[in-house]
């Protein structure tokens, strides 16, 4: 199944403790950050744990202009989103040349100049990606391009607390042609650049359990040649809608095959941003033949209605907690190997990128099951 992060040019605009609204006087508000637990004795490395985790407040993120702009019933709803830490994408339509500076404003607003706060962002610049990238691979000066563009992206977060999901829709490693290693070799690249920083965890995107319909193979394959050994672990469920249940008992299958393959002890995180309602990319194509694409999915339009987009698990590292919809045993592997539920995902988009859809945004906050 494929997401639609890398779509739309539009891109450039971009703990279960919920927080008040902020007041919409200024598009430079106070610094906001959301306090995270310690690490627990199942998961005692966990880098996620113990700092708080920024909340970037600003125009670079598409929801903060109109959460500005919106009526006093709409703000109550968009709050929902707009005071959650998100991971924000940086990716090949912001110019080599100014991506230090864009990654440093967006540190310095999340963090508010806190070093002990914890930042999110996702790297999205493999070009070509996504379809284009089984057509063809990248040419001599798109890889050196790639490579100058992550040098200027890890020397503008230093010593950031910083967690960096590397390149959404990992899957369309399996359409390379030629069977090359030049994409994996560049994201091997990246990796292990962004692991070279003090603080910075780095988990490669390995698309979701219902994309591989519950087969491990490839994904593991795909992340030892992304050089998964030498990274935190791997990132699951990025613009899909499965549930946490699921890329729980996935991703462990993975944590334990990669460590047969002597990889070492991995963690991984889960994106919950849009699966409040979970289901499978093979659920919505049966119920909705005609339909375009999963990303266009309907939003939820009532309290009680299932399979629709709605928000999920506020991001946190209490990834075991009662609260969530598991069984004892999923919430032990939880505890054990997810490092945290991030947002990466952007659901409130059109689609998942681009403006804020206003009418989306607000059925997606208004009938999350965790509000």
């Amino acid at each position: 199944m494929l997401c639609l992060l890398g779509l739309a040019v539009a891109a450039s605009l971009q703990s279960g403790a919920t927080l008040m609204p902020v007041a919409a006087k200024t598009t430079q508000p106070r610094s906001v950050s959301v306090p995270m637990g310690a690490p627990t004795s199942k998961n005692p490395s966990n880098p996620l744990a113990s700092h708080p985790w920024g909340v970037y407040q600003g125009l670079a993120d598409p929801a903060w202009g109109p959460y500005l702009k919106a009526t006093k019933a709409q703000k109550r709803l968009l709050s929902r989103i707009v005071s959650q830490p998100k991971a924000k994408f940086f990716g090949d339509w912001i110019p080599n040349n100014q991506i230090a500076s864009k990654v440093n404003d967006y540190i310095d607003n999340a963090t508010g100049g806190n070093s002990d706060v914890l930042v999110q962002m996702t790297l999205f610049r493999m070009e070509p990606w996504e379809q284009e990238a089984c057509r063809r691979l990248p040419t001599k000066s798109e890889r050196a391009s790639y490579k100058t563009f992550v040098d200027h992206f890890a020397r503008a977060i230093g010593n950031t607390h910083a967690a960096v999901v590397v390149q959404p829709d990992g899957p369309f490693l399996r359409c390379i042609p030629h069977n090359s290693d030049i994409p994996a070799d560049l994201l091997k690249y990246a990796a292990r650049t962004l692991t070279a920083l003090p603080n910075t965890s780095v988990y490669l995107e390995m698309g979701s359990a219902d994309w591989f319909r519950g087969q491990i193979g490839d994904a593991v394959k795909m992340l030892l040649q992304e050089g998964v050994a030498g990274v935190r672990g791997f990132a699951l469920d990025t613009s899909h809608f499965d549930s946490v249940a699921n890329q729980i008992e996935f991703g462990s299958r993975i944590v334990k095959a990669l460590a047969g393959k002597g990889a070492g002890q991995k963690h991984f995180v889960i994106d919950t941003s849009d699966n409040g309602r979970p289901f499978t990319g093979d659920w919505f194509h049966q119920h909705h033949p005609y339909s375009v694409a999963v990303g266009n999915a309907d939003p939820c339009s009532s309290a009680t209605q299932t399979h629709c987009v709605t928000l999920g698990i506020p991001p946190t590292t209490d990834v075991d907690s009662s609260r969530w919809p598991l069984t004892n045993g999923q919430r032990s592997l939880a505890a054990k190997y997810v490092d945290g539920y991030l947002w990466v995902s952007r659901p409130w988009l059109s689609p998942q990128s681009g403006p804020l859809n206003m009418k989306r945004a607000l059925a997606e906050a208004r009938y999350t099951p965790y509000q």
